[in-house]
């Protein structure tokens, strides 16, 4: 229960679960999505599936994010940039690190 609403369980129940699939189910539920896969950004079909689907998303850098601790630090340095996101229309891709919160280009080469 948050805010005196009950969210219902992620529908993603395994983590073999390959992201051009699950990206679509959780954007459709209008969730931001924040993630440690910095690979997902030069992967065509993880792309893809975030602009066709207009989802939301937030990569921690890899660099910061190597231990629980860091990906922590990121979070919480930048917990106002992360919740502001939560109410812009997607698609969208950001890094976010320690110091900065960067865009990434949806563009397909």
């Amino acid at each position: 229960m948050i805010y005196k609403r009950r969210r219902p369980a992620c529908p993603i129940t395994s983590p073999e679960v390959l992201d051009p699939d699950w990206i679509p189910e959780v954007a459709s539920r209008g969730w931001l999505i924040v993630t440690r896969d910095s690979k997902i950004i030069t992967n065509v079909n993880e792309v893809t599936a975030v602009r066709e689907n207009n989802a939301r998303m937030v990569a921690l850098n890899q660099a910061d994010a190597r231990s629980k601790w860091g990906q922590l630090e990121i979070f919480m340095t930048r917990w106002r940039d992360i919740e502001a996101l939560t109410t812009r229309p997607g698609p969208f891709i950001i890094r976010a690190s320690r110091t900065a919160m960067t865009p990434i280009s949806l563009d397909i080469p």
